[in-house]
């Protein structure tokens, strides 16, 4: 293995900073990631229960549930992989890896974070507390074998994504379309993927020394799968948009002029991938204007198309 950018023993007693041990612990719980939650709200948005106060107080219960969830598990990760970490020209700055955050901490803080989540779950219901609980479980699983397996380590990301919808639909009590459900694992194994490439670039050669499953990626591979998933999330979202279900609970056909905001941000951050960029999704839609403008039009024109005729009453 190549000499690590910081050596293990040096990371241990690496000073705190920007904030101390506080400002550390916030960092490696990641709040940045949380965006990625907003798949909780499917459910609420696509139920057309946007407007119900207590359907939304009951969603944002989930999303924060679900985000302290997700703490926890960075937190845990962040600790089993802290010597790894080390050799990672960027994960090297997170801070356990850094030695910034002490692992005593870490592993209380993510136990707090995941009683928390639990304990919010079940306040919703037993059936949200039962998917908070998979979405664990899942996660205990990745991290002690399956994030060794190849593109068993991509699905189990991708599932966490279905995961998150599916409890913001139990949340609000909303029976979720398994259309919804199938473009939420495709565009999320478009976005993990889509990780996996630029890791292996970043790394080169040694990709497979730092974690040997990234020895079965590669470019090519690689773009081949994610040209064929965009397209796939893009002809399973218009199905939904067209499916009888859907026309009958919106009464319209009109979603599918949200299609072409689909395909347009799924082809920039396919070519900000192999642009060389693109590596954190949740950083690439962050800060792409491109991606935002197209985002938020999705998200204007769908609410517009579901609850129009409602406000127009």
């Amino acid at each position: 293995m190549p000499e690590p950018l910081i050596s293990p023993d040096a990371a241990e007693t690496q000073k705190p900073s920007r904030g101390g041990v506080i400002g550390a612990l916030v960092r490696a719980m990641r709040p940045r990631q949380w965006a990625k939650n907003v798949f909780v709200f499917a459910g609420l948005v696509f139920a057309g229960k946007l407007f119900d106060s207590s359907a939304l107080l009951d969603s944002l219960a989930a999303f924060a549930s679900f985000s302290a969830a997700a703490s926890a598990v960075y937190l845990v990760n962040d600790v089993a992989d802290r010597k790894a970490d080390a050799h990672h020209p960027e994960k090297r700055h997170r801070p356990i890896a850094a030695g910034q955050l002490p692992v005593w901490l870490a592993l209380s803080a993510a136990a707090v974070l995941c009683l928390g989540g639990l304990l919010t779950a079940r306040a919703l219901s037993l059936s949200t507390l039962a998917t908070l609980g998979i979405y664990l479980a899942l996660q205990v699983a990745y991290s002690l074998a399956l994030k060794r397996v190849f593109l068993v380590d991509s699905f189990v990301v991708a599932i966490g994504f279905v995961l998150r919808a599916a409890m913001g639909a139990e949340a609000v009590r909303a029976e979720i379309s398994p259309w919804l459900l199938v473009c939420s694992f495709l565009l999320a194994l478009f976005l993990v993927l889509g990780k996996r490439r630029r890791e292996v670039e970043l790394l080169g050669a040694g990709a497979g020394d730092h974690r040997p499953v990234l020895a079965g990626y590669n470019a090519p591979l690689v773009d081949g799968w994610l040209t064929a998933l965009s397209g796939a999330t893009i002809v399973a979202f218009a199905l939904y948009t067209q499916s009888p279900r859907t026309v009958e609970h919106f009464g319209t056909t009109a979603l599918v002029y949200t299609v072409p905001f689909v395909v347009y941000a799924l082809f920039r951050y396919q070519a900000m991938i192999v642009s060389g960029g693109g590596g954190d999704p949740t950083a690439a839609v962050l800060r792409d204007k491109g991606i935002l403008v197209a985002v938020a039009a999705w998200a204007l024109t769908a609410c517009a198309i579901i609850y129009g005729p409602a406000w127009m009453k």
